[in-house]
């Protein structure tokens, strides 16, 4: 089932029809449709610093799971490549590495320098029409942010579409000096489909019901969104004698005591900005009811790790878990198929359901 619909106005819209949850055809179809055609993050870019670098990377490993390379060519330019081999599919580079001039494939030695073009193939002297364009290693759609890689297979827009109202927004944030952090970095997974998952972050309703620890930080009564076209931004501010942002002048939230930013890019990123960095979520799905959650943390001060809304992430985390869990078994419900948004709690969660539905009812391009 494709051909579904959520009313732009949202006062009068029903949520996403139940059986975006439950049917098999449209989980499938949403790899091509929602994943592919959207940006995905693909991991930080501390390995790939130097000319000469190669580094392996997976687009949703165990979902999409496309095979890509980083390269860094010798004048400096990184690229996105496939790193699957034109001539008969291996993989060629399995962990990163530094190569002086080309990329070797080990199985037929074929070889291709660092922008992927083909330069060398033995026992092909009577081959015709080769080599050709489709020799080449295919170059993929890429972008970089603040130390952090994106591709995209079949981009709906230009990365700019999806990230770059975020990234004007929160200018004022030092993201770009933010260092890995493996000891506040983990995985989770939760019994439940990926939207399901999304659409609880994307509303801060649920706060003082279901986070009775986070509600002690943050001021509901002032919790705010904005809409982008690909994006949303959640606003939590502090309330008194709790750690929040010390902003600069020139930030579009100066003198406002903000205790989170909580970003999202359609369908799965999470860019959440506390006063101690960056925690990142991607979401990737498993399976139709089963869904990984990677936390990345990326730090700018140590001294406010723990605190505020920031502080009790993976407590956070288990609540959320087992509230989408319980939402993921009453979605399967043949009473259930769809309720009503409050038009002033819930407009990220109707936004993402519209992108859903507008992702889902266009045509996927046939490949090459």
């Amino acid at each position: 089932m494709s051909a579904y619909s959520v009313d732009p106005d949202i006062s009068v819209a029903s949520t996403i029809d139940s059986a975006f949850y439950r049917d098999e055809a449209t989980y499938a179809l949403a790899r091509d449709r929602i994943f592919a055609r959207s940006w995905q993050w693909i991991g930080d870019l501390a390995d790939v610093a130097e000319s000469g670098s190669l580094s392996p990377r997976a687009l949703l490993p165990g979902f999409l799971d496309e095979p890509l390379l980083l390269s860094r060519d010798g004048a400096g330019t990184l690229r996105c490549l496939s790193n699957v081999c034109t001539h008969r599919g291996n993989i060629l580079v399995r962990t990163p590495c530094t190569a002086v001039e080309q990329i070797r494939c080990g199985y037929h030695s074929r070889r291709f320098d660092l922008s992927g073009r083909m330069t060398f193939m033995p026992e092909f002297a009577g081959a015709k029409n080769f080599p050709s364009a489709s020799d080449n290693l295919p170059q993929v759609p890429f972008a970089a942010w603040a130390n952090h890689g994106f591709a995209a297979l079949d981009p709906a827009a230009p990365i700019e579409a999806f990230l770059g109202d975020i990234v004007a927004r929160l200018a004022a944030l030092p993201a770009e000096h933010f260092r890995p952090d493996p000891a506040q970095s983990r995985d989770y997974v939760i019994d439940a489909h990926w939207a399901l998952y999304v659409e609880n972050y994307l509303e801060g309703f649920h706060i003082p019901f279901v986070h009775a620890g986070l509600s002690r930080v943050v001021d509901y009564g002032s919790y705010a969104d904005q809409l982008f076209r690909y994006a949303t931004l959640q606003l939590a501010l502090a309330k008194e004698e709790e750690v929040a942002f010390d902003l600069p002048p020139d930030a579009a939230d100066h003198g406002r005591r903000i205790a989170a930013y909580y970003a999202w890019i359609f369908p799965n990123l999470m860019l959440n900005f506390y006063p101690w960095g960056l925690s990142l979520n991607r979401v990737v799905p498993e399976a139709i009811d089963r869904t990984r959650i990677e936390f990345h943390a990326y730090v700018g001060d140590e001294a406010r790790l723990g605190q505020g809304a920031g502080g009790a992430l993976h407590k956070v985390e288990l609540e959320d878990e087992a509230i989408v869990e319980a939402v993921q078994r009453g979605v399967r419900s043949r009473f259930y198929r769809k309720g009503r948004y409050s038009p002033t709690r819930e407009r990220g969660t109707h936004h993402f359901h519209r992108l859903l539905c507008k992702f889902m009812q266009t045509p996927v391009r046939q490949r090459p």
